[in-house]
């Protein structure tokens, strides 16, 4: 196991854990949480619960922990405990995440039985960042009351298309195939019921490709479509633009403001925002669809400015690259309804994974993939196409790279502090010097936009139905 030195600065195991671990007579050592440890070896803990009660489940973090294999193994149907009780709990014992201690709470406690295969293990402290080895000897001490099971799917079985999109609308015909049960093949647009474009959002594509638009043009467009009038103004008015004076019409908002860029992209991610209602369903300690859209096209702009001017991708994009980064989520929910309920219960039972091995588990494609061929399908620019489909790729250096890797860096400094769901990926050091930003000056676009929180905010709140 790598020997990571413990920083003099940072803080140590909770005094509960700390007196627990003590009165079991459990040896361990304080190690930083790092990407080079062997995530076989770190040990994810998670509550779930029914209307029998609560269980605990430990299993490694290089596997998903599959619903339906534990409802086989226990005769049970569990899902994640509800988050405010979860809170309530860690909050009582001074924790932030929950510990692989099963003596921590009351409830019987289920482990994958691979676990113990590993000469040492890695449980979280209770503090972000920090761990605790314990040698398999002691950790299965701590195990004594609790059942062995095996329930977990290596991510070595699981592979997103991450990087092959050539596949992809063979791989998402054969999804809804199988989830439709139709057996004879159909082309992908007659399998999928897409909602036609609205048509406001038909005008402005055809005004973003056309050289020759005009402000005139957009607040025509904008002035037609009462609703999408009224936010053009609305976002104009909003502390976050610091107008001066008071907005009193589209074409005042889109000249003194906004600007014709920005409304043009705002005002489309808004129209193809309505054309996909927001599901119902969702995982628990996920961040608001339109808030988080908001959050990571603020930053992407932040960010496209931090470029140098003559490397600089267009900037109008690259913001409704971050407005709709996300926009494959709401498709996943359209096309598989009872699938995507499914998704969110394994979302919340696996925080330590990305999306893409909980979709691609269930059933076979990714949020990425359904939403770049959308945006192909709509006749959208093949930049926002790309910027969907790469962005969890750092690597990604092909056409139009740029935008993807600006999603990229934009999602994960986010992550970082708390924004969007899944683990906590560091940036490499070779997606900053792609884009030709310093990590300063990327550290330094995140805490701008978020000192203005509130009022992105309020923002977001904007796109979202009362």
């Amino acid at each position: 196991m790598t020997e990571v030195a413990l920083d003099t600065a940072t803080p140590h195991t909770p005094s509960v854990i700390r007196l627990l671990l003590d009165k079991l007579g459990i040896a361990y050592r304080e190690v930083i949480d790092h990407p080079q440890l062997a995530p076989e070896a770190k040990v994810q803990a998670v509550l779930l619960d029914d209307a029998v009660g609560a269980l605990m489940v430990l299993f490694p973090q290089n596997q998903l922990l599959d619903l339906s294999h534990l409802t086989e193994l226990t005769g049970r149907k569990l899902t994640a405990v509800p988050l405010e009780r979860l809170e309530l709990m860690l909050k009582k014992h001074g924790l932030t995440i929950l510990p692989a201690i099963p003596a921590l709470t009351s409830s019987p406690c289920l482990y994958e039985e691979r676990l113990l295969k590993q000469p040492a293990l890695l449980i979280h402290s209770g503090t972000p960042g920090l761990l605790l080895e314990i040698h398999s000897e002691h950790f299965r001490k701590m195990l004594a009351k609790a059942s062995a099971g095996h329930f977990g799917v290596m991510l070595s079985e699981i592979r997103p298309n991450l990087d092959r999109p050539a596949d992809d609308s063979k791989e998402i015909t054969e999804a809804v195939q199988a989830f439709t049960a139709r057996r004879i093949q159909q082309r992908l647009e007659s399998t999928i019921e897409i909602p036609p474009l609205a048509e406001t959002a038909q005008k402005i594509i055809k005004l973003r490709v056309d050289p020759n638009a005009t402000i005139d043009d957009i607040t025509g467009v904008v002035e037609t479509d009462p609703a999408l009038a009224a936010q053009v103004v609305s976002w104009a008015a909003s502390p976050y633009y610091a107008s001066p004076g008071k907005i009193r019409s589209v074409e005042d908002a889109i000249v003194r403001v906004l600007g014709f860029d920005l409304v043009i992209n705002l005002a489309l991610g808004l129209a193809l925002g309505k054309t996909l209602s927001l599901p119902k369903d969702h995982p628990q300690q996920t961040t608001p669809y339109w808030q988080q859209s908001i959050y990571t096209a603020a930053v992407i702009e932040g960010l496209t400015r931090a470029m140098p001017r003559a490397e600089r991708p267009e900037s109008g994009l690259t913001y409704l690259a971050g407005l709709l980064h996300n926009f494959g989520y709401l498709l996943l929910a359209h096309v598989f309804p009872p699938h995507f309920s499914l998704i969110c219960r394994h979302l919340e039972v696996n925080p330590h994974l990305c999306h893409s091995y909980v979709e691609q588990h269930l059933l076979g494609i990714s949020r990425e993939q359904i939403g770049a061929w959308l945006m192909r399908f709509w006749d959208m620019p093949e930049e926002l196409a790309t910027a969907l489909r790469f962005q969890h790729d750092p690597h990604y250096a092909g056409d139009h790279a740029a935008f993807p890797n600006l999603v990229c860096v934009a999602v994960r400094l986010l992550r970082a502090r708390g924004i969007g769901s899944g683990p906590d990926d560091r940036i490499p050091d070779a997606l900053l010097e792609r884009l030709n930003i310093s990590r300063e000056k990327a550290e330094d676009v995140v805490h701008k936009v978020l000192e203005a929180e509130s009022l992105l905010r309020e923002l977001a709140s904007q796109f979202t139905p009362h």
